[in-house]
């Protein structure tokens, strides 16, 4: 039918110039770096190419020139059925059905570089350009103690170390420049820094150099500078979070070229925060590669001789603080790490969520979408779980559960919880489907992807702690807690959200707990609580009867200085259960856990709980909510009685104001607000201006309903009848000016003179429309009024539920002199109380 489009087809395929530019384009941007079998489905389609014109196949395909069809609408409609019927000109944005026919509907959008493929790689993580970042992939095992790795024990005889700095040691590690609250982030690129990876570590001078190389410019990495201030003894400083002078916490690097049997010390120098789990027993993570290769051992606690202290030789802007322990290392030649905390990095979470696409059991109750781009240009993903309802009703009834971690990039405690968490309501268990069932989880697994990349402990790329961000109006600038938000609250629009729930790590309080916010609603009266009363009595395992859950550690007020947080911004958006989530670096010190360090199979553990927790909190069934209730009341009345132990309570204890009981979070882990860094005040004022100047132009008198005109009306006359009646009193009865009336008194008054001026305006109407009246008008006679009802009905209501009250009233015998007319009897029906109306709708000329 078409032999130019056959003949086209036999030529030589050759790739698509576009793509084969794009992919050029993006290579050499660093963008991808797969090879071209590997590009997504849609650079793989093969078009059709000759002599480089586009046009060649479309004008051919329409046939001779004696067969043009001259009609414009004919030769679109074949050209559009040919594009449809070629396989090679078929759109990729239009949907097709199984027949080949098109569905006038476009694909669902999605973001680039947001979806795995499982033969594709995973998406390569964007550093700032001011960053070097080397090639090497660092992976490590995980890997749980056969046996609780316990607190160190003080001895009270740490040698506390004299800090030297670069003028009594030598410099074995710096990085060169490191961005400051000076500048601020401005672009990003695929492995960082342009240009050669400088060897940062110094270099041996043969095999009996026993240096220690350092390294960290990997992801998720902070070490700043090493100095060697004797053989076996290292001075590290940390890197402040990136374009701020803050925020020294988490530690993560590599050391290389060890000694068996030597015993080293190291001494962290610029820490800011004055307590730490440190000095109550706390042991930095320590991994061996050569241990993992050869036995399978993992991340494990190690450390003697800890001492957290105070830095004597500070500068004097802000006091410093020293971590300092010493290590021996099992093998020679090794290559080790040091953490603050097990590392859970953004690659990390995107392997677990290939696993999860590519299985085809989880795919069809998880959907992987992109929430949207970090500052950076990485994804923040967005999980949805739930199992497919069976009808609408079914899916509109269920609740809404939100979970995110990680917007601390230093609290790798999150992920572990997390990860817990969707390594349960991922499987096959029978509670899990339950759960599927009932609820539609919304999970945000890494509402920092920038932080973690780059090594921060608690900001993002704009120099800002996210956790305070919650309530901005700066999109561009804090995308990440700006979507959530906005997700958040338009899912609260379509159902609701039963908890809200942000993981967070804590560096200064052992256990696991929670912080809520209490509840002024005396219906809902301790109710926030709980939740947590539930999942301390869950949390404890089974078979060891570990204790991994405080409740006595939680805290429900609400700070001025929180308020810009995940869990109160929520909770005032409306979600009773909101919380935040605090799980130690540490351990615990309760049941038989005491004085042991966590692991990441406790905090997975812990993810598993609060699945089970919600299953009771929900249940049909609301005996255990109720006892929880009860005991709560019990466990609140004897805190009262210990806080005011003088003071006579009786009856009169459960109106004291939950925030006067419970003393401030002074133990949060928190920092206060820096407010916005300078660049972005003036996009904030102006923003603020934009949005006061919509909110005046919505603040216009908006439109009244039919009831609100009757009632404003109402309120108008009885002004107006009151103004009347103020020289009333002084003509009736005698009385005098100043004497009142009572109400039924004052009432007859104003229906009195109100009769008498409708009765002047009555006879002047009909004399005027005696005057313009004709014999074709002849049957109009008078004007039906009802005084009485004009005062009980509204004028606008009543032209449509009042009945209209017929009267017939005689006119004068005599024509007015002059007048042509005849003697006349009039039927006008009038609206019941609406005079006012109704003598509008008459001629000019009879109102005069």
């Amino acid at each position: 039918m078409f032999p130019a489009l056959e003949t086209e087809l036999k030529q030589k395929i050759l790739p698509d110039p576009y793509e084969d530019f794009m992919y050029h384009h993006l290579q050499y941007y660093g963008y991808f770096k797969a090879q071209r079998g590997s590009l997504p489905n849609s650079a793989t389609h093969q078009h059709v190419w000759k002599n480089n014109n586009p046009r060649y196949l479309l004008s051919g395909s329409l046939g001779k020139r004696d067969d043009l069809i001259l009609d414009p609408l004919q030769k679109e409609k074949r050209l559009y059925s040919l594009m449809l019927s070629s396989p090679l000109l078929k759109s990729r944005q239009l949907l097709h059905d199984e027949f080949g026919k098109v569905n006038l509907r476009l694909r669902e959008p999605r973001g680039l570089f947001a979806f795995f493929s499982g033969s594709g790689p995973l998406q390569a993580p964007r550093w700032p350009v001011e960053c070097e970042v080397i090639k090497e992939n660092i992976h490590h095992i995980e890997w749980v103690p056969p046996q609780p790795e316990h607190f160190y024990q003080p001895t009270g005889s740490e040698k506390i170390p004299e800090i030297v700095g670069e003028e009594g040691g030598t410099v074995v590690y710096q990085l060169d420049s490191v961005p400051t609250e000076d500048s601020y982030f401005t672009r990003s690129r695929v492995g960082g820094k342009r240009g050669v990876i400088k060897e940062l570590a110094v270099t041996l001078q043969g095999p009996e150099d026993n240096t220690l190389l350092f390294e960290s410019r990997f992801e998720s990495g902070n070490l700043q500078k090493a100095v060697r201030v004797d053989t076996y003894t290292y001075e590290l400083t940390l890197r402040t979070d990136l374009y701020t002078r803050k925020h020294t916490q988490w530690f993560y690097f590599r050391v290389q070229n060890t000694r068996k049997d030597a015993t080293y010390r190291f001494t962290i120098v610029n820490l800011l925060k004055p307590k730490s789990l440190y000095t109550v027993g706390m042991k930095p993570l320590f991994y061996s590669q050569l241990d993992a290769k050869t036995h399978s051992i993992g991340w494990r606690r190690e450390g003697d001789e800890i001492k957290y202290y105070r830095n004597n030789s500070d500068d004097g802007q802000q006091p410093l603080y020293c971590l300092t322990w010493t290590i021996q290392f099992p093998h020679d030649q090794d290559t080790c790490f040091f953490a603050h905390f097990y590392p859970y990095t953004y690659t990390d979470l995107q392997c677990y969520l290939l696993s999860v696409t590519n299985n085809p059991v989880q795919s069809q109750f998880c959907k992987l979408r992109t929430l949207c781009q970090s500052l950076a240009g990485n994804t923040v993903y967005l999980l949805t779980i739930t199992n497919p309802a069976r009808t609408p009703q079914e899916a509109a009834a269920k609740k809404a559960v939100v979970l995110s971690a990680r917007v601390h990039p230093g609290e790798s405690n999150g992920s572990w919880i997390m990860k817990g968490f969707l390594d349960f309501i991922l499987s096959k268990s029978p509670d899990a489907q339950l759960l599927r069932d009932t609820f539609i989880f919304k999970v945000v697994p890494m509402l920092n992807p920038d932080g973690v990349i780059v090594g921060n402990y608690r900001c993002s790329l704009a120099g800002r702690d996210l956790n305070r961000h919650y309530k901005t109006i700066l999109k561009e600038s804090f995308p990440c807690v700006w979507h959530t938000r906005n997700m958040i609250k338009r899912l609260l629009e379509e159902r609701e959200v039963l908890l809200y729930c942000d993981f967070h790590g804590h560096s200064r309080k052992n256990n696991i707990f929670l912080y809520g916010c209490n509840n002024n609603d005396r219906k809902f009266w301790l109710h926030e609580r709980v939740f947590p009363l539930m999942l301390s009595r869950n949390a404890p395992d089974k078979v060891s009867k570990k204790v991994q859950f405080s409740f006595h550690s939680c805290n429900f007020k609400v700070q001025k200085c929180k308020e810009g947080t995940g869990r109160v911004v929520m909770w005032r958006m409306g979600i009773l259960n909101s919380y935040t989530m605090e799980s130690t670096f540490g351990g615990s010190t309760l049941g038989n856990k005491r004085d042991t360090h966590f692991t990441t199979e406790d905090l997975k553990s812990l993810g598993y709980h609060v699945c089970d927790t919600l299953l009771d909190f929900c249940d049909p069934d609301r005996t255990k909510f109720m006892q929880c209730l009860a005991e709560l009341k019990a466990l609140l009345q004897q805190e009262i009685h210990k806080k005011f132990k003088d003071t006579d309570l009786e009856g009169s204890w459960s109106d004291i104001s939950l925030s006067d009981i419970e003393s401030s979070t002074s133990g949060s882990d928190s920092s206060l607000s820096d407010g916005l860094p300078v660049h972005l005040l003036n996009i904030a004022n102006e923003l603020n201006q934009k949005k006061k100047k919509m909110y005046k132009k919505k603040k216009r008198k908006p439109l009244q309903s039919r009831k609100q005109r009757n009632i404003q009306y109402q309120k108008n006359k009885l002004m107006q009848e009151s103004e009347l009646t103020e020289e009333a009193p002084s003509q009736a009865n005698g009385r005098d000016r100043g004497t009142s009336l009572d109400p039924s008194e004052m009432t007859t008054l104003m229906l009195t003179k109100n009769k008498e001026r409708m009765q002047e305006l009555q006879h002047k109407v009909i004399q005027r429309l005696y005057l313009v009246c004709t014999e074709r008008e002849a049957r109009i006679c008078s004007i039906m009024l009802s005084e009485e009802k004009h005062k009980l009905q509204p004028r606008a209501s009543s032209r449509y539920e009042a009945k209209l009250v017929q009267k017939q009233i005689p006119c004068h015998k005599e024509r007015p002199h002059g007048h042509s007319g005849i003697p006349i009897l009039a039927h006008i029906h009038l609206p019941v109380g609406s005079l006012g109306h109704a003598t509008r709708a008459l001629p000019r000329c009879v109102l005069g």
